[in-house]
């Protein structure tokens, strides 16, 4: 089956622009008449310099990120971060952290490795199916920081907006950056997997106050202190070369269709198309709550463990890949990513009408 033929439903890592591949393709073996692929130039060399500053730069720009803000291009995923964040913010010994999902369940279980952690709220009373309220988050008045996970792909819920805590917030928005403008100066320091809208994985992004560095634990390796990563600017070991590369070459895609203010309607109108057919359909359900639901993965299910099976499998068939839900959760999953075009998602809605006609008696 040819690239042509599918559409990749993954929740990362996930599908990428087209021209941004095509792009690496042409340049793979010789970048730039250089003689090199990226992937063979020393991080040291002008030539990545350049690859380098100018990522960084077309980043900045997208999300514009002030000047009081550092952004780094890091390794070790955000399992990294679990820890990292805690080790180098976590000055008086105590974090507060919202987990409404399984990522930042595992955030908030590694942070009590380094300090205290206060559940400022817990939605796994209703199988991480929502989003708190602002008046549902209970914050400790002795926490250096609310931590919590803008989009969580596993359950299918996103926050709709940024809660005021009166605390540093760090975000993990592994699932969601770059899919609508965010007020970075309300953020002490935001993190992001990029195997979901961003580049290949392996490389990490933290875009940080460059205030809060200077702190960390004497126990935290070189490799996990902000302070040494800023000063050293990503190179304090070798970086992510042909992830940071790739990154840029979303980046001009992004750019190319309007940047993230017009990936917000994008995102919103693929999303409407799934959910508009899920609250109409008499076979499948959404799994998250309306006001709670994200754009980025539709979680749902028929309520059958074998017609969902029968589902995937169809779907795959058809060209519709990945769109079983995570083991955790079970039942289907379609990640709605930047680089999904909008046909993918018709395709999978008209799938979806044909599938329910013909198999609705059996629920």
């Amino acid at each position: 089956m040819s690239r042509e033929k599918v559409y990749n439903f993954s929740a990362g890592p996930s599908v990428l622009p087209e021209s941004a591949l095509l792009k690496a393709q042409q340049e793979l073996m010789d970048y730039k008449s250089c003689g090199m692929s990226v992937m063979e130039m020393s991080h040291r060399s002008k030539m990545f310099q350049d690859i380098f500053d100018g990522t960084k730069a077309k980043l900045k720009s997208a999300l514009r990120v002030p000047d009081t803000h550092e952004i780094l291009f890091l390794q070790g995923g955000a399992t990294l971060q679990f820890a990292a964040i805690p080790m180098n913010l976590m000055v008086t010994g105590e974090a507060s952290y919202a987990v409404t999902g399984n990522f930042s369940s595992l955030a908030a279980k590694e942070a009590e490795k380094y300090g205290r952690v206060f559940y400022a709220c817990d939605t796994s009373d209703r199988g991480h199916s929502y989003i708190p309220a602002q008046e549902g988050i209970a914050v400790s008045p002795d926490s250096d920081y609310f931590y919590y996970c803008a989009n969580n792909t596993i359950y299918g819920t996103e926050w709709q907006y940024i809660p005021e805590t009166g605390k540093t917030l760090v975000c993990d928005m592994s699932s969601d950056i770059l899919s609508r403008p965010v007020d970075v100066s309300k953020f002490g320091l935001i993190y992001a997997g990029a195997q979901k809208n961003m580049a290949p994985a392996g490389l990490t992004v933290v875009i940080i106050d460059k205030a809060l560095a200077g702190k960390a634990m004497p126990i935290t390796p070189n490799v996990m202190d902000y302070d040494v990563l800023i000063k050293k600017d990503s190179m304090l070991n070798t970086p992510p070369c042909w992830c940071i590369y790739m990154l840029g070459n979303t980046l001009d895609w992004l750019e190319s269709i309007g940047g993230v203010k017009a990936m917000e309607g994008l995102k919103r109108e693929r999303a409407g198309l799934v959910y508009d057919f899920l609250d109409e359909s008499e076979l499948f359900t959404a799994h998250a709550e309306k006001g709670s639901r994200s754009d980025m993965n539709i979680t749902f299910r028929t309520g059958n463990e074998e017609l969902d099976a029968e589902f995937v499998k169809e779907a795959t068939a058809r060209g519709m890949l990945n769109l079983k839900g995570h083991r955790i959760a079970g039942g289907m999953r379609a990640s709605l990513y930047n680089a999904m075009p909008l046909e993918g998602v018709k395709t999978l809605v008209e799938f979806m009408k044909k599938f329910e006609a013909e198999h609705r008696c059996i629920k």
